[in-house]
């Protein structure tokens, strides 16, 4: 018998009622009727010119020929099932990421609904435990995170983006030309954050800010950056921060940077802990996408 001649429906009756004892409970598995599993189980019979079931009709049994075929069967359907399943799991399912806490909150949520809105069936759980994550534990089917620039990418890094920072403030605060050209932002608060208090000397370093500009204490410190741009968002002060954390503000004028942005030497980078799937390929492209839309204001 060829295979594109094979009564598969009849096959799948026989194997649910070889394999559950009763017609009946075939036909509630298959979701349908008594009779239609009985005369699907008739032609397999008739297709194979053997009796697969004997007895009385309200208790059938397996024949010896029936016994033989029954777990093949089950085997070979279970693999099916299997093989299925396995292709819906690429396609579809759950996507551990592990991302930066302020990063997460700032950029990569505002985002993700356009990802979901393409691919509504991958479920994008987002993991901002700085002690899992590791992507060598291969808790995270995905980790993004920063490296400085003397770290090379490894075999399943992609480059997202290049750190840019700047100091910026709310308009309000913003001093006139000449104040600007005179004394810099030197009369304005400066704002710092825990997660990373060599901010502001770093960007002195980055653009040669005099031995007293550098030694400035900052007038304000918080626990996050997310924090720290709200302060600066309430007119509290000003801030040195990334590009992608405040991107929206700036362009939209909530926000000005003054001096522009200036590259650090860090890279954002997505880094995959085991070999990619359908889904982790599927959204380590958006995400290359979405980084590479970034435009950074000369």
């Amino acid at each position: 018998m060829r295979r594109k001649n094979l009564p598969l429906n009849a096959l799948r009756a026989f194997e649910a009622a070889a394999r559950l004892g009763r017609l009946t409970l075939a036909a509630e598995e298959l979701g349908v009727t008594h009779g239609a599993v009985s005369r699907q189980v008739r032609q397999l019979e008739s297709v194979l010119g053997v009796d697969l079931f004997g007895g009385p009709r309200s208790k059938p049994e397996l024949t010896p020929t029936g016994q033989s075929l029954a777990p093949v069967l089950t085997a070979a359907l279970d693999q099916i099932d299997n093989a299925v399943r396995a292709v819906l799991a690429e396609e579809e399912g759950l996507l551990q990421v592990a991302c930066l806490s302020t990063l997460a909150m700032r950029w990569l949520i505002p985002r993700l609904h356009r990802f979901t809105q393409v691919h509504p069936g991958i479920d994008v759980r987002l993991s901002t435990d700085k002690e899992h994550i590791d992507p060598e534990r291969g808790r995270f089917d995905l980790v993004i995170t920063v490296i400085d620039g003397k770290e090379a990418l490894r075999a399943r890094d992609a480059l997202l983006f290049r750190e840019q920072i700047g100091v910026v403030l709310v308009p309000a605060l913003m001093p006139s030309a000449k104040q600007l050209r005179t004394s810099g932002l030197s009369s304005i608060p400066r704002l710092a954050t825990r997660t990373r208090p060599n901010a502001w000397a770093t960007w002195d370093a980055l653009v040669g800010a005099s031995a007293v500009d550098a030694k400035i204490k900052p007038a304000a410190q918080f626990e996050h950056y997310y924090f720290t741009i709200g302060a600066a968002l309430s007119g509290l002060g000003a801030c040195v921060v990334p590009w992608h954390l405040v991107a929206d503000e700036v362009t939209g004028g909530r926000l000005v940077a003054p001096f522009g942005f200036r590259e650090t030497g860090y890279r954002y980078i997505l880094r995959g802990s085991r070999p990619a799937d359908r889904k982790s390929a599927r959204f380590s492209a958006w995400l290359r996408d979405e980084a590479a839309a970034q435009i950074v204001p000369a």
